[in-house]
């Protein structure tokens, strides 16, 4: 890329307002044993999923993994990650509503011990920017 052309694309860059983001977030399946609590899907503006979201109960309560791997050190690397500090918050949020809201529909239904696979068309929540 010529030097002009990045001068040239940075003022459009710095004047451009971050639109809200919208997390969609569906409950793919609920476990009852085990640390990892549920496995869910992201869609951020209709534009970009992320899949194998996981929602992990520690020592220090839930929280929310994304989709890593295993680096050559032994220590594991996330695959895809928000960048900002709100945003990883409003992320976090959004799925473990969701699985709160997911769990309690289950529990109503009579909480059966098997793992819970939530229906794609029912699972979702909706977080518009914050």
């Amino acid at each position: 890329m010529k030097k002009t052309e990045k001068t040239q694309a940075a003022p459009l860059e710095s004047t451009a307002q971050p639109l809200p983001m919208k997390v969609d977030v569906k409950i793919g399946s609920i476990r009852p044993e085990g640390s990892i609590r549920a496995i869910a899907s992201v869609n951020l503006n209709d534009c970009f999923a992320v899949r194998n979201v996981k929602v992990v109960d520690s020592s220090k309560g839930l929280f929310v993994a994304m989709p890593s791997y295993k680096a050559g050190n032994g220590e594991y690397k996330d695959i895809c990650f928000p960048v900002t500090k709100e945003f990883r918050q409003q992320l976090n949020d959004a799925v473990i509503h969701a699985y709160q809201q997911a769990l309690t529909q289950n529990q109503q239904k009579g909480g059966a011990q098997a793992p819970f696979e939530a229906p794609e068309q029912n699972s979702g929540m909706r977080m518009d920017g914050m």
